[in-house]
């Protein structure tokens, strides 16, 4: 009797060791094909900023392949022909994903969005010439709210199917019989209801303006969807904001309404707001990310300026516009209340005292943290270096050139076309009317809520020959 239980107890034991194994197994190729995270490797910090993970692939990131085959399948829920080109999105030579895109791999190749999206720019000097791509310009083209629809509209098509997709995909990449198991069940079921959850989540969007090509509503998303805070009307329509040469902007407070005064919190909660969590924030490739951004010179202008005329420019900027925009000016890099400059306050109401103080107390019981978000009566008077290439301006890219903006609201253009990157030297900005920047851009109504043209007077009283000569000085900046 002992010799059989024995005998039974070592059957058992084997038996339990057994499924232990296998158990590991399934374990160990469940974790290798859908959470294996493998680390990025870059050239450059500029490549870094283009290309590298901020945190979203994980929580948010898309299945490379279904990513890569969408346009072919849903061309009808695009804005033209092109593909992603056709929402503004740019490729370098040689890439597989657009500037402004990651890849990678969470088990399985996995694409996100990253600063550069936002915060890379184009421009051109004439129609035929390739786009020079700018890192850390705001950018002009790119449709973030058309490509969230995009998404949402594919994945709310019936024919959103694995044996759909899978077709497709074969065309690019070759399955292996467990790669082909795991997509039909699960990648592609899980994508698709994971899409039509975002889609429901920014179902917000469809009651108010249109963001167009280079805006975005910045913080609605973050108090809706991140924060939990209750659903309101307001409208956060702004233009995208440059991130170069922070090391000149120390002490300066950050977004339009400066609702952050620390750099280091600002790169974290855009990762955030682009769909990075708690968990999956790379707060070491985010610090990698701001020391580019502090590092990098604004671009230079690429058209010859006027040396004389902007001397004289120069001095007309010292008399009326310095102490405001200059580095080292007494009002540079403050809040200046919306009362007296006068824009549109949209942008400004749509941030609230509850959204902050939420948001500080976001990242408690974690080695990072935030404290230094807060609302503010107004608009941040930004330094003006690397000018030419913020157009349009104002915070809501209200205004398309410089030459309009030295005129009274009255007399700025009331609707105009951006999204167009053929750049004009003459009214420094980008061209806006004419008959390829309508087919190419989106009409930009300034009668549109928070689309308002009013505001910023400065200026606007100065005779021709000092805006002309201002405007030439403003060019080197």
């Amino acid at each position: 009797m002992r010799v059989f239980k024995e005998r039974l107890g070592r059957a058992i034991a084997t038996i339990v060791l057994i499924f232990l194994v296998i158990v590991g197994i399934v374990g160990y190729v469940g974790w290798y094909n859908l959470f294996r995270e493998v680390p990025q490797q870059f050239a450059s910090a500029e490549e870094q900023f283009k290309y590298g993970s901020i945190g979203t692939e994980p929580p948010q990131g898309i299945p490379y392949w279904i990513w890569l085959v969408l346009p072919r399948l849903f061309p009808d829920k695009l804005p033209g022909a092109g593909g992603y080109a056709s929402l503004g999105f740019t490729w370098e030579e040689g890439k597989e994903t657009p500037v402004g895109i990651s890849q990678k791999t969470v088990g399985f190749p996995r694409v996100g969005i990253t600063c550069a999206v936002c915060h890379s720019g184009t421009y051109r000097k004439s129609q035929p010439d390739k786009p020079t791509i700018v890192a850390a310009a705001p950018t002009t083209k790119f449709d973030l709210q058309g490509y969230i629809r995009f998404l949402g509209d594919s994945a709310s098509d019936p024919r959103f199917t694995a044996d759909y997709i899978m077709s497709e995909i074969g065309y690019n990449h070759e399955f292996s019989w467990l790669e082909n198991l795991l997509y039909r069940w699960l990648i592609i079921p899980q994508t698709k209801r994971a899409l039509l959850q975002q889609k429901a989540d920014f179902a917000w969007m469809d009651s108010r303006p249109n963001w167009g090509p280079g805006r975005i509503d910045p913080f609605n998303p973050v108090k809706f969807n991140t924060l939990r805070l209750p659903k309101d009307d307001t409208i956060g329509n702004s233009d995208m904001m440059p991130l170069w040469n922070q090391k000149q902007h120390q002490g300066f407070a950050y977004h339009w309404d400066g609702l952050e005064t620390s750099l280091t919190e600002t790169v974290q909660t855009g990762a955030i707001g682009d769909g990075a969590t708690n968990q999956s924030l790379p707060v070491n490739d985010l610090q990698k990310v701001e020391d580019f951004i502090t590092q990098l010179p604004p671009p230079k202008y690429p058209f010859a300026v006027d040396e004389q005329l902007a001397d004289a420019g120069k001095q007309v900027f010292d008399n009326s516009c310095a102490s405001c925009h200059a580095f080292g000016g007494a009002r540079t890099g403050t809040v200046i209340p919306v009362a007296e400059v006068g824009t549109d306050r949209h942008r400004l109401d749509m941030w609230t005292q509850q959204a902050a103080d939420v948001y500080n107390e976001f990242s408690q019981d974690y080695p990072w943290d935030f404290d230094q978000l807060r609302k503010t009566d107004g608009y941040v008077s930004v330094s003006l270096d690397g000018l030419w290439l913020r157009a349009p301006y104002l915070h809501n890219g209200s205004v398309p050139s410089l030459q309009d903006l030295l005129e009274k609201p009255e007399n700025r253009s009331k609707v105009f076309y951006r999204g167009y990157d053929v750049y004009d030297p003459d009214k420094v900005g980008f061209v806006s009317q004419g008959t390829e920047a309508e087919r190419v851009g989106f009409k930009y109504d300034t009668s549109v809520p928070a689309n308002s043209n009013q505001g910023h007077l400065y200026g606007t009283d100065l005779a021709a020959d000092e805006k002309k000569a201002l405007i030439e000085y403003l060019k080197g900046l």
